[in-house]
């Protein structure tokens, strides 16, 4: 081989090898089972997306699990590189870099058995108690209604005081609802239930501090790589993987 072309490519090589050298990306998370949690293999589908996702330019993904109510503040203060995962929300924007969504998240009301009660319209419901969680985005349909909140830590606290009667309503993703279940006694599942119709399809993001020096190409990387795990059928094998219904 000529000298000129052989160091031609040996540049081209290094060039390709950095660009795909990748870091290590840190992320905050909260336990949101069955999307993700410490408590799941690999941490659940969406931090099984994500780590694929930045794989495909040689990122990794180190996921560090926080109470909701903390993680943001800590990503805001510079403490992680972003948020796995997070609604959309425009204050949020503000300090955010939104990722293409991963997956979607169906939210509507768990309800009493034995008061059953019409969520449609939303102005029906201003005299209840809904239980929330504290933190949380939550529909915007649900935000502009002014219904009467009662906050809580998580979402199985606000299932367990809808079972004993303390709340009308519980607002809630119903997958991550169907998984909370198993956590009730027999007597606390008999008293509740899903009503329909949802309210709000929300998809979820990974959020990037827009602060970050290289934070524009980390995004664009990521988006690439989860473009790519659509087109191949990777992103679809996962969720099946994971019985994450869609």
């Amino acid at each position: 081989m000529r000298p000129r072309l052989a160091t031609l490519l040996l540049s081209l090589a290094l060039l390709g090898g950095h660009a795909y050298a990748g870091r290590v990306v840190h992320l905050a998370s909260t336990d949101y089972p069955p999307y993700f949690s410490p408590q799941l293999p690999g941490d659940g589908v969406v931090a099984a997306i994500t780590r694929a996702a930045l794989a495909k330019h040689g990122h990794t993904l180190k996921l560090h699990y926080r109470p909701w109510a903390r993680l943001m503040a800590e990503v805001q203060a510079g403490q992680f590189d972003g948020v796995m995962a997070v609604w959309y929300e425009p204050a949020r924007a503000e300090y955010l870099h939104y990722s293409q969504p991963l997956v979607n998240t169906v939210m509507g009301f768990y309800g009493r058995v034995d008061k059953p009660l019409p969520t449609q319209p939303l102005s029906g419901l201003r005299t209840r108690v809904i239980g929330t969680v504290r933190g949380y985005k939550n529909p915007d349909a649900f935000d502009s209604a002014g219904l009467k909140q009662e906050l809580a830590a998580d979402d199985l606290t606000n299932l367990r005081k809808l079972a004993a009667g303390r709340l009308d309503l519980v607002l809630i993703d119903k997958v991550l609802a169907q998984h909370l279940l198993a956590s009730l006694s027999s007597q606390e599942r008999q008293r509740i239930r899903w009503q329909n119709p949802p309210l709000a399809v929300m998809p979820l993001h990974v959020g990037l501090r827009q602060q970050l020096a290289d934070g524009e190409q980390l995004l664009a990387d990521f988006n690439d790589g989860l473009q790519t795990l659509r087109k191949n059928g990777q992103l679809a094998a996962l969720i099946r993987q994971y019985k994450l219904a869609q």
